[in-house]
């Protein structure tokens, strides 16, 4: 499970520095072409914004499976380590639980229903936007399975 959390990483990590490199790429090209052009391209604007809602998408995925995200972790510190583990598998759960029914069905749902609009200026469907929801969904699933599987070691090294 380690080795494909690896590649997991790496290609995400790659992934998202594209993603960066490219959305300042646009950004910059769109400001040029405002400022320096008095024609700004419409395009780019529209780009930056799908490329902008995959990184948010992709990089808290990428989180996840740092384990960096947001956490008020007082409580479940002060707690003994077998308890503390079994709060945190069940944190996990919680969030699959939600991954799955908003990011996984809510955003095949939402790309189901938008494929057949297409976006003002690159004419493509809609639907391409939407489709970082339920990827970022099954990445986020995968991080947090893999983190049950941590936590389950932690806890039976705690018993014994």
């Amino acid at each position: 499970m380690s080795v494909i959390k690896k590649y997991v990483d790496k290609v995400l990590g790659t992934f998202c520095i594209m993603l960066f490199a490219f959305l300042v790429l646009l950004v910059t090209w769109q400001v040029f072409t405002r400022f320096v052009l008095n024609n700004p391209s419409v395009i780019s604007e529209e780009l930056a914004k799908y490329c902008f809602v995959w990184l948010v998408l992709f990089g808290s995925a990428f989180v996840f499976g740092e384990r960096g995200h947001m956490a008020i972790e007082f409580l479940k510190d002060k707690l003994p380590e077998k308890i503390k583990s079994v709060v945190e598998i069940f944190i996990e759960v919680v969030i699959i639980v939600f991954a799955t029914l908003v990011l996984i069905k809510g955003g095949f749902d939402a790309t189901s229903m938008t494929m057949g609009q297409l976006s003002a200026a690159l004419q493509i469907p809609i639907g391409y936007l939407y489709a970082a929801l339920p990827t970022s969904g099954v990445i986020v699933v995968f991080y947090c399975v893999n983190n049950i599987f941590e936590n389950v070691g932690k806890l039976k090294s705690v018993q014994n």
